[in-house]
């Protein structure tokens, strides 16, 4: 069975005017981290995800508990295509994981 490593990538953007908004934007990003999700930069997330299936999966997850207010928007590029990231300034976070050589399949 082939395997095609992919990285998801989701960008938001959430009001945090009022209390609710900021409760909001705490139960989104929690959902995310809980959800297996690293942090690239302030609101930009991304996760390695080995099959189509778990994309699907962690997107209607994302779906079900999207804020009611705000921008979110989620991109999935192959692990390739993530490798091949230019950083403009500044360099690569050690938090995120740019390697799958620990990855388990079971």
């Amino acid at each position: 069975m082939s395997y095609r490593f992919m990285r998801l990538i989701v960008f938001f953007d959430l009001p945090t005017d009022t209390s609710e908004d900021k409760a909001n934007y705490r139960h989104f990003r929690k959902l995310l981290i809980k959800n297996g999700f690293l942090m690239m930069q302030e609101s930009v997330y991304c996760r390695l995800l080995i099959t189509p299936t778990a994309e699907k999966a962690v997107l209607d997850t994302i779906r079900r508990h999207k804020p009611p207010k705000g921008l979110v928007q989620a991109l999935t590029v192959t692990e390739k295509q993530f490798g091949q990231m230019e950083y403009i300034v500044g360099e690569a976070s050690s938090e995120v994981l740019n390697t799958d050589e620990r990855l388990v399949l079971l």
